[in-house]
């Protein structure tokens, strides 16, 4: 069974009997929906752009009565102290237990033997995260799976306070509750959606030669339309403008990229 732990990952908790309803109004999916499962969902500046994004779930044996976010492990201290901003009067505490409790994923189509197991929300195919089990296996292998779905990885690939939500799939992944009212940064998200602006996409690519550092600009017919974001061993995620996304080969550095639309990904008609 493919496993590996993800020792970049860490963990904060919502805690108090305000969690749902604090959280509710700040990030991008439906937190009274939770149940026993697990949501994808993003932090927003009071723009809408990005500053982090996280697993959300429940799992009384690591923390009982509160949210537990999985996250980059290097956002933790942030996302507590832009969430502290806006508690109020509301009844919740913020800690971080990044290091307290191994986060690991698994992807397989069974679930794995382990003290918490929840299903990764974004795609089957991305398989489980664990919590609390010493898993057995690369972290790179699974950085290499995520690729291949298209998966982001927090600042590896999405750009804080500029990145729009639609332009690294969160539509699609389940990462945006539409009908769920209000949040912070929502004005900018719907207006992308229903007003069609959206020009680039975070696309896989297949990398044919040297991978190229962040940021490396890509090239199309001598003008720039994107740049790579992170990869790994012939395959990366490149921020592309829509119509780079559906060509044959792209240059980068002295590299060849080959976009690879996921099944999972919409791209919009090109006018």
């Amino acid at each position: 069974m493919p496993s590996a732990l993800l020792p970049d990952r860490g963990l904060v908790a919502v805690s108090g009997p305000d969690r749902e309803t604090f959280l509710q109004g700040l990030v991008s999916n439906d937190v009274a929906a939770l149940g026993t499962g697990m949501r994808w969902a993003a932090l927003l500046s009071p723009q809408g752009k990005w500053m982090s994004d996280f697993l959300m779930f429940e799992a009384p044996a690591i923390a009982p009565d509160a949210i537990l976010l999985d996250l980059p492990r290097a956002d933790a201290a942030m996302v507590v102290e832009r969430l502290s901003r806006f508690r109020l009067r509301a009844k919740v505490a913020l800690s971080e237990l990044s290091g307290e409790v191994p986060v690991g994923a698994v992807w397989a189509e069974e679930p794995p033997m382990a003290a918490v197991a929840r299903r990764d929300p974004r795609l089957e195919a991305a398989g489980w995260r664990t919590y609390g089990t010493a898993l057995e296996g690369d972290p790179a292998d699974y950085d290499r799976h995520r690729l291949a779905l298209g998966l982001p990885d927090g600042a590896r690939d999405l750009d804080r306070d500029k990145t729009v939500l639609l332009e690294a799939g969160f539509d699609e992944l389940g990462g945006i509750a539409w009908e769920k009212g209000c949040y912070m940064g929502q004005e900018l998200t719907a207006r992308t959606r229903y007003r069609g602006l959206l020009k680039r996409r975070l696309m896989p690519v297949v990398v044919e030669g040297p991978l190229l550092p962040r940021d490396t600009p890509v090239m199309m017919d001598g003008a720039t339309v994107g740049d790579m974001r992170s990869g790994r061993e012939g395959r990366g995620l490149a921020l592309l403008r829509l119509e780079a996304a559906r060509a044959d080969a792209l240059a980068c550095g002295e590299a060849v990229l080959r976009p690879a639309v996921p099944e999972w990904m919409r791209l919009p008609a090109l006018a």
